[in-house]
């Protein structure tokens, strides 16, 4: 094998181990709480293992896997947007009481 078909196979494997530890952090969460909980790291493990996967997609050249994975980091960003927002929003109603 290449080193450039094991860089790719390493990028590709790399986001996979990212994408899933969201599921693990996720999970770990639930079970503290006894509720399900999507914790802030579960957008970042998303994030990340998404954009890893999505450049393995574009050195494969897969379009399906290309517009999967780059239509999903666009919700995962919008997501933690909203949960900044939202923290911003309380500090500022915590100043304001």
């Amino acid at each position: 094998m290449s080193k450039a078909a094991m860089l790719t196979m390493g990028i590709g494997f790399a986001g996979q181990a990212l994408f899933f530890m969201r599921f693990f952090v996720q999970w770990i969460h639930t079970e503290r709480r006894k509720e399900s909980v999507i914790p802030e790291a579960f957008w970042y493990f998303s994030i990340i293992g998404g954009l890893f996967l999505l450049v393995y997609a574009v050195i494969k050249r897969d379009p399906v896997f290309i517009v999967g994975q780059s239509t999903g980091t666009v919700i995962y960003l919008r997501n933690l947007y909203f949960i900044r927002k939202n923290k911003r929003k309380d500090v500022i109603d915590a100043l304001e009481s």
